[in-house]
């Protein structure tokens, strides 16, 4: 399914940036104001990536986490970013969110979360040791690569592991079978990569790599490698690959294309290569303040799309920032309907905290539904958006 539909003014055809103030909002806001003044107003058409942002591990990691800011009194503490998105980080820090790289940094009797990127088994355990409340908000899609690691390793097979060294994912999944495991770095391929048997062969790969480079390593594994195992499913991510055929579209209708999300978001950083082999110049922006004014200049039609871990309010202010004269026009390549319920064991919290509160009597009638049975209703971004309203957390 493809098609577009053309918004006019400042209404983007999601939650509005003006429906809530402070955070990520009020940083995207200051931002624009700095940044729009020194931009040229050459551009004509803002053509906006649907998908683009949030993927469904990054909706249910963002509201797991806003649900342990509210139970919890600071701090809470979260073993690795929970998402790879700065604004987003910073916003829960400002709610009293302690973000460690390493667990043991995590006093006792702590609350705990684990990131979205998934964690070593040691970690976990760790954790569990350790934490007063642990909760795992690791992606379904990045546990499925763990299980299939284990069940690979465990059959003795070598196993190939494409994927970004020093990625919290590729840490994570590659501490599930460290002896069995080789890490193959998409852009250098398999160069003279040598497996103890060359019939007992498995290749995955981190859920968030581009497409076409995936596939390169895929081919020649399976060129090499006749009897190569790899899951019938790929491990690329729904979300990664609807938004890289997204980005591969605008591309090819835009002079420039600005791709908004952090530095250290591989899915982001797959993004501009993706738009930049399509043909257009694409850079990767963090919000308004980080576009350059040149590249604005003979730039009539701009694409604005963003990795999975960044909020729309920052897809906004850039769109606000570069002013487009003709408005917006949504590019539709297909529609996502992905999602994946809050952590069991935070369900399983909110659930005994929901009935200790109405205790002896019935604050429901039977059969009524609460507030988790209606998870799917509510959104990362308007998650957010509580976090900026909610005060901020008293330091004794």
């Amino acid at each position: 399914m493809s098609g577009t539909r053309v918004l006019g003014g400042n209404r983007f055809g999601s939650p509005t940036p003006t429906s809530a103030s402070g955070g990520v909002l009020r940083a995207a806001r200051s931002q624009k104001r700095a940044a729009s003044p020194n931009l040229p107003a050459m551009t004509q058409k803002v053509l906006l990536a649907e998908p683009r942002g949030f993927c469904a591990g990054v909706e249910m990691a963002i509201k797991a986490l806003t649900w342990m800011v509210q139970v919890f009194e600071p701090p809470v503490y979260c073993y690795h970013e929970i998402v790879h998105n700065q604004a987003v980080v910073e916003a829960f820090e400002a709610a009293g969110v302690i973000f460690v790289n390493e667990i043991e940094e995590v006093p006792t009797g702590s609350p705990v979360m684990l990131s979205a990127h998934g964690s070593a088994p040691e970690v976990v355990a760790a954790a569990g040791d350790g934490a007063a409340v642990l909760v795992d908000a690791v992606c379904p899609l990045v546990t499925k690569v763990h299980h299939e690691v284990k069940r690979m390793a465990g059959q003795g097979f070598d196993i190939i592991y494409v994927g970004h060294e020093g990625h919290d994912e590729a840490i994570g999944t590659i501490a599930e079978a460290p002896e069995a495991i080789t890490l193959i770095d998409p852009e250098e391929g398999l160069g003279d990569y040598t497996p103890a048997d060359p019939e007992r062969v498995a290749l995955v790969s981190q859920t968030t790599l581009g497409l076409f480079e995936f596939e390169d390593v895929l081919d020649g594994a399976a060129e090499r490698f006749p009897a190569l195992w790899t899951a019938r499913k790929s491990d690329l991510c729904y979300a990664t690959t609807n938004r890289q055929q997204a980005v591969k579209v605008l591309a090819e209708k835009c002079d420039l294309v600005l791709v908004v999300g952090s530095e250290n978001s591989s899915n982001t950083q797959a993004l501009v290569r993706v738009a930049g082999v399509t043909g257009a110049r694409a850079y990767r922006v963090d919000g308004p303040d980080a576009i350059d004014p040149a590249w604005l200049v003979d730039a009539k039609t701009v694409g604005v799309t963003a990795g999975a871990s960044a909020p729309d309010q920052l897809v906004f202010a850039v769109i606000e920032a570069v002013a487009p004269t003709d408005g917006v026009e949504v590019v539709q390549v297909t529609t996502e309907g992905e999602y994946f319920p809050l952590p069991r064991d935070l369900r399983r919290l909110l659930a005994a905290l929901q009935a200790a509160v109405e205790g002896g009597y019935s604050a429901r009638n039977p059969g009524e539904s609460g507030e988790l049975d209606h998870d799917r209703e509510w959104t990362a971004n308007e998650a957010l958006a509580l976090l900026a309203l909610s005060p901020s957390p008293q330091s004794d």
